[in-house]
């Protein structure tokens, strides 16, 4: 039986667009970790805005600024070194995330 042939069985998830049985297989095996991944950069990513935002708070309730532009232009060099320019992104959308649209 090829990959297609087991995608369109009732029950099968998506199709993997491979041609070979073994390769799919292998590719549902990789898509699960890859969700695993997915999710835990999703929490990872909620509990740094809640974080970001008690900051804030507390930054402001203490008298000082909204924000702190070096701090944030720390966070988007390190995510440029890291990732090269599409880090700057998800810098700039964490940093979004955590004190809202400036």
């Amino acid at each position: 039986m090829t990959a297609a042939e087991v995608d369109q069985q009732p029950g099968v998830e998506q199709p993997t667009g491979a041609e070979e049985l073994p390769a799919a297989d292998e590719i549902r095996a990789m898509r699960v970790r890859i969700d695993e991944i997915d999710q835990a950069i999703i929490d990872l990513w909620q509990e740094r805005a809640r974080l970001s935002q008690q900051v804030g708070r507390t930054r402001m309730a203490s008298g000082g600024t909204r924000l702190v532009l070096s701090r944030e232009r720390e966070i988007v060099e390190r995510f440029r070194t890291a990732l090269g320019p599409d880090g700057t992104q998800v810098a700039l959308l964490l940093l979004r995330s955590g004190r809202g649209p400036l």
